[in-house]
This record gives structure tokens, sequence and C-alpha cells, in this order.
């Protein structure tokens, strides 16, 4: 032993090579345990980020609408209660929405905004026809929201006078192909033919099937909102500050703010109790590698009796005594956590090679951050040291006489 070493972590480190095969297993032991919880972690945080990512792949984080014009009492007579009929909502422009997307861009929370014309429309080519949403969009600015070039199967994301953009399963129900015309009918009658130059693939069959793009003007043109938007859509820098940042948006502006965690709570409600039940998973993991350190150390005090007493006899504090098997607990549960970050980063890449599309590509992207090695050393120490308190407690208390005669 070095001679510079404090004699706490002499003594520590000579029970633990001691009893080498002890020490191995548990540091095996510890080792599997923290695989299981980074590797658990590192394949949640790809799963639910890919799942994040697909959902979010044709919607914005937040989508800001018109409020709902209010409905107006019906007078019902003399003595009669007054009856409130629910008005039916048309489809409306955003009051002074130019005012509004200049303000949005310079909150630090968005990322980006982008005026949408949307609403129901027909499109029509030859026999066939199909019930769709019509969007007119700034490209460029869209783009920031919704990659939708990004996100091409065929063609290109052109969108000026007299040009759409279609899905793919639009283009399968009527027959269209990229530079065949189909004709769209707002719904106040108003009809433009157009080229369609480009088919996406947002990932989503029903927005496949339904959503059709146009220039923003164009938009505005065929469902009769001639200078005015129906939505804004906005995408943030942070997907998580969603729900606060549209409650903001909507108590200073007085529009609809529907975020994407309200829009997906089943799905979000989902990804929760998924986390949770990880969590749990995770805790009882810890729980069981902490029981096993324990165990292994309460034999060590049962074994090192006579060693205990000779070294208290010798002039040893509890103190002293405590510091050994709490440093035995903190160096298994650190040496365990190297061993099962290196096993987690193996495991890692086995998954990349198995787990594949079809195609070849990898199933989702996932990895091991540093971050997350460093929790797991720092807690695996932690419980370790935890651990070792009781065992620590007996040791310090033994009697050094009565251990010596034992």
């Amino acid at each position: 032993m070095k001679s510079w070493m404090p004699f706490e972590w002499i003594a520590a480190l000579r029970f633990l090579q001691e009893g080498r095969m002890q020490s191995l297993l548990i540091i095996v032991g510890v080792g599997v345990g923290v695989a299981v919880i980074v590797f658990m972690s590192a394949l949640l945080s790809g799963l639910q980020a890919n799942l994040v990512r697909r959902t979010l792949s044709s919607q914005a984080h937040i989508v800001l609408l018109p409020a709902e014009e209010v409905a107006r009492p019906q007078v019902a007579g003399e003595g009669a209660l007054n009856r409130v009929q629910k008005q039916a909502q048309r489809l409306r422009s955003i009051d002074q929405w130019q005012q509004l997307r200049a303000r949005l861009e310079g909150w630090p929370e968005i990322a980006a905004v982008s005026p949408v014309a949307s609403g129901p429309a027909f499109a029509v080519r030859g026999d066939a026809s199909k019930a769709v949403t019509l969007l007119g969009i700034d490209p460029g600015r869209y783009n920031r929201v919704v990659d939708l070039a990004g996100r091409l199967a065929a063609g290109e994301l052109r969108v000026g006078a007299g040009e759409t953009v279609i899905g793919i399963e639009l283009a399968k129900d009527l027959g269209a192909e990229v530079g065949d015309k189909l004709r769209l009918t707002g719904a106040e009658g108003q009809a433009e033919t157009l080229t369609v130059t480009g088919l996406f693939d947002l990932g989503n069959k029903g927005v496949n099937a339904r959503n059709v793009y146009v220039g923003l003007r164009t938009g505005q043109t065929l469902l009769d909102l001639v200078g005015g938007v129906s939505n804004i859509d906005l995408a943030l820098h942070d997907l998580d500050e969603a729900e606060d940042v549209a409650q903001r948006i909507a108590a200073e502006s007085g529009l609809i703010a529907d975020s994407w965690i309200r829009t997906n709570a089943q799905f979000v409600t989902a990804l929760t109790s998924q986390r949770v039940s990880s969590d749990v998973i995770r805790f009882f993991i810890a729980l069981s590698v902490s029981f096993g350190i324990a165990s292994v150390l309460v034999v060590s005090v049962v074994q090192r009796s006579k060693e205990i007493g000779i070294l208290r006899a010798m002039g040893a504090t509890q103190a002293q005594m405590r510091r050994i098997f709490l440093l035995q607990g903190g160096i298994v549960g650190f040496l365990g956590s190297l061993l099962g970050s290196a096993l987690a980063w193996s495991f890692l890449m086995l998954w990349r090679m198995l787990a594949r599309n079809p195609d070849g590509t990898p199933l989702f992207d996932i990895g091991v951050e540093p971050a997350l090695v460093a929790i797991a050393a720092g807690g695996a120490s932690v419980v370790g040291i935890l651990a070792a308190l009781l065992p620590a407690r007996r040791a310090a208390g033994l009697d050094p006489v009565v251990a010596i005669r034992g």
C-alpha cells in the first residue's frame, strides 16, 4: 500500500483484496444493476423522443385560433326563460394577425411563427373526388414549424400560383402524380385548377390522405379569407414548455391556444405512465443492489471480527472503523458503476445492430449521454455508502476484547 494513503483507505482496500471473490461478485452484481438502469434509461429516452418526433412531424407545437363566437340568448317571451342556442362556428380570420406575428417572433421561447389559411375543401381529378383540408402556407416560415420539405417523397416543395403539394395517400386516391392537375373547390364555392408539384409523406396516413398545401394567397382566395389567416402555427425551442406558453399567449391575446400537449393528452398520459413505471423499476433495482452490498459487508464484519478487534485494540477509533466500511461500500458502488456503464454501452451497440427497420435504417436514435453515466456512477457510489451504514455501525460497535477472544 502507498504510505501516503490514509489509514482508512489502506484498511478498506486490504479487506476488499482479502475477500476477492466476494468483492468481485458484488461488483459484478452492482455492474449488472447499473447496466440495466443505464440501458433502460437510454432506451426509454430514445423511444420517447422518437414517438414525440413522429407525433409532431405533422403538427405545430402550438396552434392559435380565433376565439369562439359568443352565442346570443333568444327571448322566448314574457315570463319564459331565455334560451341560449350555441352559434355555429364559421371560418374566420385572426384579427390583426400581422401585428401578433411580429410580437410573437420576439418571444425567446418561440423558434418559429407561421400564419396559415386552413379550411375544408374538395379535391377533384377526373371521376375521383375527396374531401380534404386545404392549407395555405408561406413555405419559408412553415418549414421551420413542420419539416415539409424534408418529408417529400417525390417532386419539390413549390406552392406558387397554380401549384400544390399533396400527400402520398391522397395521390393514390385521386390517381395523381407529380405534374398532374387537380381541381380544388373551397367551402364557399371558389375553385381553382392546380398542378401537383410534390408528394409528401409525414408518417401519418390520415394526414397524408387529407392535407393539401398551397400558397398562402391561393389558400386565402379559395377559403374566402382574403388578407386573413385562420390560425398561426408556432414552434418552440423547448417542447415541454408548450402548455405554459400557450396559456400565456391565450391570456394576453384572447385567442384559443392549443398546445401539442393538450391536443395529444392521451399520448402524453401514456408517456408519463411509462416514465413512472420505469422509475419504479429503477428504484427496485437500486434497492436490490443496496441489499446485496449490505449483506456482503455484514458477512465481512462477521468474518473479520478478530481483525477489527485488533485494530480497535491498537488505537483505531469507532469513527475510523465506520469510515473503513463506508469506503468499502463506496468503492464497490463506484467500480460497479464503471463496469455497468461499459456493459450498458455494449448492450446499446448490440441494440443498434439488431433493431433495424426493413430498409436497414436504425429503428430509432439511441445513445448514452455522459450526464447519464455520471449520474449512474455517483448514484451507485451513494447507494454503496448508504448500504454500508449498518455494517459500519456494527463494526464500530464491536468490543475489541470480545472480538479478539471470539
